[in-house]
């Protein structure tokens, strides 16, 4: 599945999912990524937060996933770079013997994959699908060599939609991939949202930069995305207030990134 031809790195134009990465307080980027999330933080101060928040947000509904709902498979499409508790290691943690296959196409992300994302388990699997999620049939043609499609499988698109070439595009994603898995897999998804005008603005410097384009959508069209499926509580929320609680006990305070976990019966 990992291919030996991997095209040359570009370490003068920044990278999302390495800026990302720098945002997480991960070290796989370069000073042009440093660069480019110092001034997105001073475009959209709650950036970093959001990108804290996905990898909290993404913990507890693989836990919720694997655990309440005993789901062993997973498709994780448009991983991005491994950092802390990745889908498989939350999951085997849950389930020792859980499958999980990554998908992406950034070749940064696929020499990091090689070396970091390996089974924590004996009774695991851990695998990676080189594939631009625009082609998602060829996504689940791969991902059947691992997973066993006549059994549940988590399907997860967690933050990366935004990336889709037009809204018709990533509905045609998502659907394509909902329509191959059976009754009881799960669609574990979020976004940016259009909310806030600093994130508006920060994702339109952005492309400016030359890097792939990541465009914010209103809150409806992501919503849109579960039609269908029937909604794990509390629903479709800001991924800071999915079965979560501050400190206190309190909800914690929404940003502009919105998803939900739903089944599909």
């Amino acid at each position: 599945m990992l291919e030996d031809n991997i095209p040359e790195i570009r370490t003068d134009i920044p990278h999302s999912a390495r800026i990302w990465n720098y945002w997480m307080g991960g070290k796989d980027n370069y000073e042009v990524d440093r660069l480019a999330g110092d001034a997105g933080v001073q475009v959209d101060p709650e950036i970093g937060t959001m990108a804290v928040e996905s990898r909290q947000f993404l913990v507890r509904a693989v836990r919720y996933v694997a655990g309440e709902a005993g789901v062993r498979q997973f498709l994780d499409i448009g991983t991005g770079l491994p950092t802390m508790q990745n889908t498989h290691e939350v999951a085997q943690s849950v389930a020792p013997d859980s499958k999980i296959v990554y998908v992406d196409n950034d070749p940064m992300v696929l020499t990091h994959a090689r070396a970091l994302l390996t089974n924590t388990t004996p009774e695991g699997v851990t695998s990676y699908v080189d594939c631009d999620y625009h082609r998602p049939e060829q996504i689940i043609a791969d991902a059947r060599n691992v997973l066993n499609f006549t059994q549940p499988i988590g399907v997860m698109f967690m933050g990366v939609l935004g990336h889709a070439h037009t809204y018709d595009d990533l509905r045609r994603i998502v659907s394509t991939v909902m329509d191959a898995v059976p009754s009881g897999s799960y669609l574990t998804m979020w976004d940016g949202t259009t909310d806030s005008q600093a994130y508006v603005t920060l994702c339109a410097n952005y492309a400016k930069t030359g890097g792939a384009p990541y465009i914010p959508r209103p809150r409806e069209e992501i919503r849109a995305v579960f039609d269908g499926l029937e909604m794990v509580p509390p629903g479709f929320v800001s991924i800071t207030q999915w079965q979560a609680t501050d400190a206190e006990g309190n909800e914690p305070k929404p940003i502009s990134a919105y998803g939900a976990v739903a089944r599909k019966p």
